[in-house]
């Protein structure tokens, strides 16, 4: 009796110390295959992905120079990120951390096999980061697509990546000051798609115009390019969604059935509204109002329910519709791929709309929030001004510092001719 009592006290001692006993972060196999396999999709997301969908909008003159200018960055940005991007971006920056990350993992220094980032390698999520970072500056280049040299672009790319890229990405997602406020951007509503509107905007004004822009048509010289790209798209962004959960759980498994129903009802929204205005749906359109959907439930992904992607999708393809028509045709800015008025104007959108969507008031939309709707809405609506002005300022800076060192702009002949040749001594095709 006496030794089953030892025994049993022995036992209950040990679970109690075990108890106390704080967890050790172990790999995670399910988590380390998905975020590896999301890893994938958002690499897919720009090339082939983004570069077919935009090299089918501009003339075929104009083709290679697109799916060059995607390549290009591709390499840069992942050198940047290894060399310094990643650890000013994640890195703690001790007193300064608020604002910008530390230089400690400066060409992965500190990390190994053995390296966790929570319960998968340090490596997949650097890598998984890397892929985000590359996408962003992607996007811009249609804001100043068929006029910006190639050697700009290039300059542009590297000084943006880690003069306005990196400290709003530590920010928000590094455990920086937008993130201790309690911002809500799940997988990129401030990082990727603000940052990259804004910036394509302030080169659209800057560049000026493409040759004979507002008059002369430009229209898209492939749209099955186009649409082939645009599908790319919507499957990658289930990486780039449902990865930004981290794991392979029901919040990965949300994000992408948030994902899915915003891009098909910011699709199907706009399509509709050209049928009303203009007399018939385009495919232009609908591939449009799929990204503005997509762009728009990014912050709010992971946050919200079916109920909510819903709202947030057709909210998208009417704003971003009136707001692309409105940049083209009333203040006549040549963004020559609608980067503002679709991810810019989908990104503040979605932003704003994860404050209200992800309220525990709304319960039907599977809300996530303790604080108030208006509470939340403020910390978002801060977020958002900050990365605008923030974004717009240095991209304006970095521009004119481009300009006057290499010269942002080919010549009028150079433009006429095309940079498929001008830029690269080559045809995109050769019929």
């Amino acid at each position: 009796m006496g030794r089953l009592l030892f025994m049993l006290f022995s036992l209950l001692f040990a679970a109690g110390v075990a108890a106390e006993t704080p967890s050790v972060a172990t790999l995670d196999s399910g988590d380390t295959a998905w975020i590896l396999t999301a890893t994938a999709l958002v690499l897919f997301m720009t090339i082939p992905g983004l570069a077919l969908f935009y090299a089918g909008l501009v003339r075929s003159k104009n083709v290679l120079s697109i799916l060059m200018q995607c390549f290009a960055i591709t390499c840069v940005v992942s050198i940047l990120w290894l060399v310094a991007g990643y650890t000013l971006a994640f890195g703690d920056g001790g007193p300064v951390n608020a604002f910008i990350g530390g230089l400690d993992n400066i060409l992965f220094a500190n990390m190994s096999e053995e390296s966790l980032a929570g319960n998968i390698p340090e490596s997949s999520f650097a890598l998984f980061q890397m892929t985000f970072a590359i996408i962003t500056p992607a996007l811009i280049i249609g804001g100043f697509a068929e006029r910006m040299r190639f050697s700009a672009v290039l300059a542009f790319t590297a000084a943006w990546l880690l003069l306005v890229y990196v400290p709003i990405c530590h920010w928000v997602w590094g455990n920086g000051w937008l993130a201790q406020l309690g911002v809500m951007d799940f997988a990129g509503g401030l990082v990727v798609h603000i940052t990259a509107g804004t910036a394509a905007l302030v080169a659209a004004i800057m560049l000026g115009n493409r040759r004979g822009f507002p008059t002369q048509a430009m229209p898209p010289h492939n749209m099955t390019i186009t649409i082939m790209g645009a599908g790319m798209l919507w499957v990658g962004w289930f990486g780039f969604n449902g990865g930004s959960a981290l794991a392979a759980n029901g919040d990965a498994a949300m994000a992408m059935l948030a994902t899915h129903i915003a891009a098909a009802a910011g699709a199907f929204t706009w399509l509709v509204a050209e049928w009303i205005k203009y007399g018939k749906p385009s495919a232009l359109g609908a591939v449009t109002g799929m990204v503005a959907g997509l762009g728009t439930i990014t912050p709010a992904s992971g946050f919200v329910g079916p109920g909510g992607a819903l709202v947030i999708g057709i909210s998208a393809g009417i704003v971003c519709f009136l707001a692309t028509n409105y940049i083209k045709r009333t203040l006549k800015i040549d963004d020559s791929l609608d980067v503002f008025p679709v991810h810019g104007v989908g990104g503040i959108l979605g932003t704003l709309l994860t404050g209200v969507f992800a309220s525990n008031a709304l319960g039907v939309f599977s809300g996530q929030l303790d604080i108030s709707i208006l509470q939340q809405l403020g910390i978002q609506a801060v977020g958002v001004v900050a990365v605008l002005t923030y974004t717009a300022v240095v991209t304006y800076m970095i521009l004119k510092v481009t300009d006057l060192t290499i010269g942002n702009r080919v010549d009028d002949e150079e433009e006429l001719m095309g940079l498929d040749l001008v830029s690269h001594n080559e045809r995109g095709y050769d019929l």
